[in-house]
């Protein structure tokens, strides 16, 4: 079923949890409408002037595609800053290389189409600190306390004996 959301419809909200100069509307129209897609997720952005998008992060497991639509920013990737104007497509790949920022420098609200694609889960990295956010469960963690596999798992045997201890084995 074809679902067609009119431009007259924009409902643009501030997204929940944001911080100074992080604070991004996004069209709820889509919501608003039932439209949940299952692979390729997109949303109608608002960025106000002296905002940015979000952190500066890329995805290991996401593609994502920017259109703007009306307005201009400055966006931030491995390669630099430059600008971006009304009718602009931006691709950022999954990996380091894909790395993004926007920036509204300007006196107007930038309004772009981001489009991302979504496998059922994703890992964000954020360098600038060095946080990985887990996607969907939400969960954040500091990659300084990245581990190895078997950290931990040195006493295996004694954890087993001591279930055996405290259990009867089932047959």
């Amino acid at each position: 079923m074809a679902t067609v959301i009119k431009s007259g419809e924009r409902e643009f909200q501030e997204n929940p949890g944001r911080i100074d100069y992080f604070r991004l509307l996004t069209d709820a129209s889509r919501l608003n409408k039932g439209v949940n897609p299952d692979n390729l997720n997109f949303d109608i952005r608002q960025l106000n002037p002296g905002e940015y998008c979000s952190a500066y992060h890329f995805h290991r497991y996401a593609e994502e595609l920017f259109m703007i639509i009306s307005g201009t920013a400055t966006l931030r990737t491995p390669q630099g800053l430059g600008m971006v104007n009304a009718g602009d497509l931006v691709f950022f790949e999954k990996g380091e290389s894909g790395a993004h920022q926007l920036y509204n420098h300007t006196e107007t609200p930038c309004v772009y189409l981001d489009i991302r694609t979504f496998i059922g889960y994703d890992v964000c990295e954020y360098p600038d600190s060095n946080k990985i956010y887990l996607i969907p469960s939400g969960e954040i963690f500091n990659k300084d306390s990245e581990m190895e596999y078997f950290d931990g798992e040195r006493n295996i045997k004694e954890r087993w004996d001591d279930l055996k201890n405290k259990e009867r084995i089932r047959e």
